[in-house]
């Protein structure tokens, strides 16, 4: 294929991450908000199968394998789980407005491009434009921790962030242990989610034991 299509498509994919991030700050209820992580986890699943395709690296086949099937299937499908079941405002709360978060997401991109386009002036160019992208997203994810009250929506930000740092590294040629860096990943978010849930059990029924939790339930009938 030619050369210059390769790396356009990359781009575009690298930019539609960027765009996905934009979209999730507009957010205000939670299941649009794990419906547009859904697609955030997609674009990023389809930028390291790409990039496998263009640097003929089997690895980054699996790293795609991973974001559709951890990122984009089972921890949404998780948290949307926790949110019905444990009855979670299903309303998002921020610590800024909206408008405010989109500004300030809009100077962290520029930051991303100055800083990016200075520190590695020895890189290709494409490869700058990527790794812009990249940490655009990585920062729009932290902006999002931030600037968000609810724990889902803060793990939202977190695994948004992580998506930025896995879409760094499939862009750079040559990084090792992609797979093991997106594995560990999806273990940490998976670990923070049962985390969310045993918090939420505690703080309502005031015990995690199972057998509490059954005692509990059993007054309550």
């Amino acid at each position: 294929m030619n050369p210059n299509l390769n790396f356009d498509i990359a781009h575009m994919l690298a930019g539609s991450m960027l765009l996905v991030s934009f979209i999730l700050l507009y957010q205000d209820r939670m299941f649009s908000l794990l419906n547009v992580y859904i697609l955030h986890a997609l674009v990023l699943a389809a930028a390291a199968a790409w990039q496998g395709f263009i640097q003929h690296a089997p690895h980054l086949y699996a790293t795609a394998l991973i974001a559709l099937f951890f990122k984009a299937i089972t921890i949404p499908l998780s948290l949307r789980w926790l949110i019905i079941k444990l009855g979670i405002h299903r309303k998002i709360e921020t610590v800024v407005g909206t408008g405010s978060s989109v500004i300030i997401a809009m100077m962290l991109t520029a930051l991303s491009v100055t800083v990016m386009m200075k520190a590695s002036g020895s890189t290709d160019p494409m490869t700058r434009e990527d790794l812009s992208f990249a940490l655009a997203v990585i920062l729009i994810g932290l902006l999002m921790m931030v600037s968000r009250r609810n724990a889902i929506s803060q793990v939202v930000g977190f695994m948004s962030m992580e998506n930025g740092l896995i879409l760094a590294a499939v862009g750079a040629k040559g990084m090792p242990l992609v797979v093991e860096i997106s594995v560990a990943f999806s273990v940490l978010i998976a670990l923070i989610v049962v985390g969310i849930f045993l918090f939420r059990i505690r703080e309502r029924f005031d015990v995690v034991d199972i057998r509490g939790l059954e005692k509990s339930g059993g007054e309550r009938q």
